[in-house]
């Protein structure tokens, strides 16, 4: 049976013993599915209370180390289900999902509560548990139209259209675009979402060169020569995942480029909120050329799954609802109402604060913990970590699974062949930062001299 003990500079007491137990665990100290001592064993075993030992339990069933059983006890978990596959390991710390921090603090449970009893209980607020135009209604477009006023001028609300978030507009503009066989360039690391959006439609996806800017326009500029694109994807702030954000230069090369060789422009821009020092979005170089996508998902929550898309113009807004009306219908209007709520009343730019702040909190720490190896803009909440030789970014992500954190490597970013040695650390996932913090230790240890192979950390 497991031997308490509570783990040195840890912050409170109850965390050093989650710790312990947590340490133990991956070393082989404690099996799976053994059963832990008594709440009362462990208490008088390390000189505590019986509410510091409850705590710890309930903390180290938040981290899924174990289960209890009523009237038996509590067990340390025997592993998880995949595919009606039992694993023995699990990652205990999820820096995969790229998701912004959602903290207690931020009360969303209050938020949607009341936000949502108050849209429903104002005159014509019933309205929204009815159906509604694909492209949404004219009140959640023209306050879409003043939310991205300030990274495009005199948007016209017509040019609007509301989308059940960032992934389901970019298909839906692609299907709308775009035929199968059709060449799509993109930077040769590029959001995997795009990647499944041309596997589906059978585009031609093609990778572009990239440096720390971003894409290079004279890739591009190649590319348009031997394969004559119909269209460039980009993230052009933080972007996913290198985190690069492009300069105004190339900005501005990249519209030239596109209008010379007519490559229409999709821009995805879901991290532009999180910027301090704001840029210029590229359907404001080329407002003609640029389909502009804005998800609330990676500035606020994902729950909302609410997402902007600017049309070059009147006439491809309207074709692209008619796309919508025949996919998806409609975007979920009570969460399309609480999106337009939120940035009414202030509440969203609050939230997005909240959310800057924690991200620049947590990039710290990673900069700490990993040092200059990771590519990252304060203000996000990712990083781009580039490994040591004596490492291959697949095997990494399978080493640091199997020792209980979830990376994702280059290889599920990669457009073509994968050259490039890195993984990406989501940092917003985890629930609070000494969670945050032991999975970054992990990984720091990780990428020792030495540590490339499995027995080494057992």
């Amino acid at each position: 049976m497991w031997q308490p003990w509570v783990k040195e500079n840890a912050r409170l007491k109850y965390v050093g013993i989650v710790d312990a137990l947590e340490d133990d665990i991956k070393n082989g100290l404690v099996a799976r599915g053994e059963r832990l001592p008594s709440q009362r064993v462990i208490a008088q075993a390390v000189g505590v209370d019986l509410t510091t030992v409850t705590r710890a339990f309930n903390e180290a069933r938040r981290r899924n180390l174990v289960d209890a059983s009523p009237g038996r006890g509590t067990f340390v978990r025997k592993g998880f289900e995949v595919g009606g596959v039992v694993s023995q390991r699990q990652p205990f710390v999820d820096l995969g999902m790229n998701t912004p921090p959602q903290l207690e603090s931020m009360d969303f449970r209050k938020h949607f509560a009341q936000g949502m009893s108050d849209i429903l209980s104002h005159a014509g607020g019933m309205l929204n548990l009815q159906y509604q135009d694909s492209s949404g209604s004219d009140f959640d477009r023209k306050v879409a139209a003043g939310w991205l006023q300030p990274r495009i001028e005199n948007v016209d609300p017509d040019r609007i259209l509301v989308t059940a978030g960032a992934q389901t507009a970019l298909y839906a503009i692609c299907n709308l675009l775009l035929q199968p066989g059709d060449v799509l360039v993109a930077g040769d690391m590029t959001y995997p979402g795009l990647k499944a959006v041309a596997v589906q439609m059978g585009l031609h996806l093609q990778g572009l060169s990239m440096d720390c800017h971003g894409i290079v326009p004279d890739a591009f500029e190649k590319a348009c020569v031997e394969n004559a694109p119909k269209a460039i994807y980009l993230v052009p702030n933080i972007d996913n995942p290198t985190t690069a954000t492009l300069p105004d230069d190339r900005r501005a090369d990249l519209v030239r480029l596109a209008r010379k060789y007519g490559v229409t422009i999709l821009e995805d821009d879901p991290y532009w909120p999180l910027l301090k020092t704001k840029t210029t979005a590229l359907a404001s170089l080329g407002p003609d050329i640029t389909w502009h996508i804005a998800t609330l998902s990676k500035c606020a929550t994902p729950a909302l799954r609410v997402a902007y898309v600017v049309a070059p113009g009147t006439a491809q807004a309207r074709q692209l609802a008619a796309t919508l009306r025949a996919t998806v219908l409609m975007a979920p209007p009570l969460m399309c109402a609480l999106a337009s709520r939120w940035i009414a009343e202030g509440l969203l730019a609050k939230i997005i604060g909240q959310i800057r702040a924690e991200n620049a909190a947590r990039q710290t720490l990673a900069s700490q913990h990993l040092g200059p190896a990771i590519a990252a803009d304060r203000n996000g909440h990712h990083a781009w970590l580039h490994l040591p030789d004596h490492w291959q970014a697949d095997g990494f992500a399978r080493q640091a699974e199997w020792a209980g954190v979830a990376v994702v490597p280059a290889s599920a970013f990669a457009v073509g062949p994968n050259t490039t040695n890195a993984v990406r650390i989501s940092l917003g996932v985890t629930p609070d930062r000494t969670i945050l913090e032991n999975g970054l230790a992990l990984l720091a240890r990780l990428l020792a001299p030495g540590m490339s192979s499995i027995k080494t950390i057992v």
